[in-house]
């Protein structure tokens, strides 16, 4: 028989990055690793990742609640609750959170390649290691993952 996988509004693996929590819904074993999906909730006034290009998979986002703000290259995106964002291979983007209330974002992964970046990410902040630029960049690489440079943030 296959396995389905049942996550409830208090399940999932929580990790937090500071002021944004990751909790991961799916993390590619029930799918085959064909999808990994998440819930990022972003505090009010918070900037999202350093703008980056995925080589490898597709992301999406879909804003649950409050506002989120998408930078594509250098092309600006207010996004409310109901939007949703595809973002494929190649495409520079980043997301952050300027409002006054948190924004809570469902994302996607096809295929479940970023979902070991958030566990990383983690894991450099316990092991001591500060939640930079230049930090998420490096860990960013391991998952076929690059900056966009020449672009706002």
């Amino acid at each position: 028989m296959t396995e389905v996988s049942v996550v409830g509004p208090a399940g999932g693996e929580v990790i937090r990055l500071g002021p944004t929590q990751m909790r991961i819904l799916e993390d590619g074993h029930t799918t085959g690793h064909r999808l990994g999906m998440g819930e990022i909730t972003l505090a009010p006034h918070t900037e999202g990742p350093p703008q980056h290009r995925h080589a490898r998979h597709d992301e999406g986002f879909y804003v649950v609640s409050g506002t989120a703000r998408f930078t594509v290259a250098d092309t600006t995106h207010e996004a409310p609750a109901g939007t949703l964002v595809m973002v494929p291979p190649g495409a520079p983007h980043t997301f952050a959170n300027p409002g006054d209330e948190p924004a809570v974002l469902l994302n996607t992964f096809t295929p479940d390649l970023y979902v070991q970046y958030f566990r990383d990410l983690r894991d450099m902040i316990a092991g001591g290691r500060a939640l930079t630029p230049a930090a998420t960049i490096q860990v960013m690489g391991r998952y076929a993952t690059v900056p966009a440079t020449g672009f706002a943030r």
